[in-house]
């Protein structure tokens, strides 16, 4: 593993240093934020004692609210991306500061006080001549703790398409590859350390209190500002000689195919227009998560499922099926929103049973499960137990009740099933694991689940700001089959290789890339 992890991280280091600058520029701008708004905040009340337990016991209350929870609170009011990212790290490392200001300001010498009121000091020069100075080692442990816990938490961003190294980690876990997901752990723990290393020498600084400690601080300090804009200035410099190109923010869900079809629509939209794609791989939550961020402009583009569009974004009752397509994209159309480019294959779900659990109690349908359900566990991702042709329906329709479920990651569903945790999962047809694994694929003999064929959708806003990207889109059509995707995540998830170099192997050898 470390010889893999060592191997992944020298051939696609222009990869992970990509994602290391997101992970640097995400959780800087949350630990400068808190900074700012912790530090006044903690002056404040340690100047007004009243306001100090409300104000303790509300930044207590949020940082209890577990980080999934306070990222999906945010998502309605910020969307998806970066800028909710910032606001749900701001939030927990608002307690750590404001605590530790508090601490230094209140616990600094009444006698001292009482001395430079003595002297003529006004409120105001006491407090910034001698209670911030005296605090200052006090807020420094804090800032310390706070930067290296928002590092840390950062990797969890990825999870509402934000970057950073949480999706290496994310990705990993997704395609089954391990060392990509050690590789993202590493470099974030690193990360750490060196921050808090760093932070550790300048807090030794600031407990110097002779004339040439702090000569030697003023400088160390105009030093650092002065990296720090040379920095801001190197990234921001090519943006300003040279405008970007216009840029469509491709989606995609947490599966291994869509990653590989995110990269498809990269290297043919990159080739043929002039146009640059952004990539925001693994959403969490996938439809639910993403048609919102469509409809507010936030993406541009994404692959998207035929009846997940018909049941979750449209609200529709009833089995879908191909036969009303046009209802579908006219529904779409009303969201601005329009299918452009349909892959050819299809994805729909399935339930696979461990064989030894199909051979013990005869299973061969769906309708054989029912009557054993009760004593069996199910496991599948938090979108299935949500969505309005999932579960519940399923329950309803086959009279089918387990005995318990396991939310889980989509990744670690085949995992769980060989290791016993879980007797029967929900699967997709074009799983690249399913011919490898450990499990009976049972027949869905009432015909529950819809048709899910696999296609594009797209803004009708950037469809015609660029009406080019509509023949791109449009050349994809019939071009996999459900065989060719199914091979396709089998090379990604078990053979390891990368999503974007089997997506350009594809796609080379339909003709559609030079």
């Amino acid at each position: 593993m470390v010889a893999e992890t060592w191997n992944l991280l020298a051939t696609r280091w222009d990869f992970f240093a990509g994602l290391l600058l997101e992970h640097i520029q995400i959780s800087l701008l949350a630990i400068v934020i808190a900074i700012v708004v912790g530090g006044i905040a903690g002056i404040l009340i340690s100047e007004r004692q009243r306001a100090a337990r409300p104000t303790l016991a509300v930044i207590n209350f949020l940082y209890t609210i577990p980080s999934i929870s306070m990222l999906g609170f945010l998502i309605p009011f910020s969307g998806v991306g970066d800028a909710t990212a910032v606001i749900a790290l701001t939030i927990y490392a608002l307690l750590p500061m404001v605590r530790a200001t508090h601490t230094g300001m209140t616990n600094v010498d009444p006698a001292i006080l009482e001395a430079a009121t003595g002297m003529g000091g006004t409120r105001w020069q006491t407090l910034v001549r001698v209670k911030l100075p005296l605090a200052l080692p006090v807020i420094m442990s804090g800032i310390r703790n706070m930067v290296v816990m928002t590092i840390a938490l950062a990797g969890i961003a990825s999870f509402i398409g934000a970057g950073g190294l949480g999706v290496a980690i994310y990705r990993g876990i997704t395609t089954n590859n391990a060392a990509m997901t050690v590789a993202g752990s590493l470099l974030i723990a690193l990360l750490a350390l060196v921050v808090d290393f760093v932070l550790g020498f300048v807090e030794r600084r600031v407990k110097m209190r002779s004339r040439a400690a702090k000569r030697t601080n003023r400088r160390l300090a105009v030093g650092g500002l002065a990296a720090c804009g040379v920095a801001v200035a190197c990234a921001l410099l090519p943006g300003l000689v040279a405008p970007a190109p216009a840029t469509i923010h491709v989606a995609t869900k947490p599966m291994t195919e869509q990653y590989i079809m995110g990269n498809m629509l990269k290297d043919l939209i990159e080739q043929d227009t002039n146009l640059k794609v952004d990539i925001t791989q693994g959403v969490g939550g996938g439809t639910s998560n993403i048609e919102p961020a469509m409809e507010s402009g936030d993406f541009d583009l994404y692959p998207e499922y035929t009846g997940t569009g018909w049941a979750m974004v449209l609200k529709k009752g009833g089995t879908y099926s191909e036969d009303e397509f046009d209802q579908l994209q006219a529904g779409y159309k009303k969201k601005g929103l329009s299918w452009v480019g349909m892959y050819g294959f299809g994805n729909t779900y399935g339930i696979a049973v461990r064989k030894d659990v199909a051979e013990k109690y005869g299973l061969k349908t769906y309708s054989d499960l029912a009557k054993v359900a009760g004593k069996l566990r199910l496991g599948a991702e938090a979108d299935f137990f949500e969505r309005e042709d999932g579960y519940d329906a399923l329950s309803k329709a086959y009279g089918m009740k387990f005995g318990s479920t396991m939310q889980m990651d989509i990744g670690l569903k085949y995992d769980a099933l060989e290791q016993g945790q879980v007797d029967a999962i929900v699967i997709f047809t074009t799983d690249g694991k399913l011919s490898k694994a450990n499990a009976t694929v049972l027949e869905d003999d009432r015909h529950f689940f819809p048709s899910y064929e696999c296609g594009n959708v797209v803004r009708e806003e950037v469809l015609q700001a660029h009406p080019e990207l509509r023949d791109v889109l449009k050349k994809l059509d019939g071009t996999i089959t459900e065989t060719d995707m199914a091979q396709m995540n089998y090379e990604v998830e078990e053979e390891g290789k990368d999503p974007e170099d089997v997506a350009s192997t594809y796609l080379r050898s339909k003709g559609l890339l030079k």
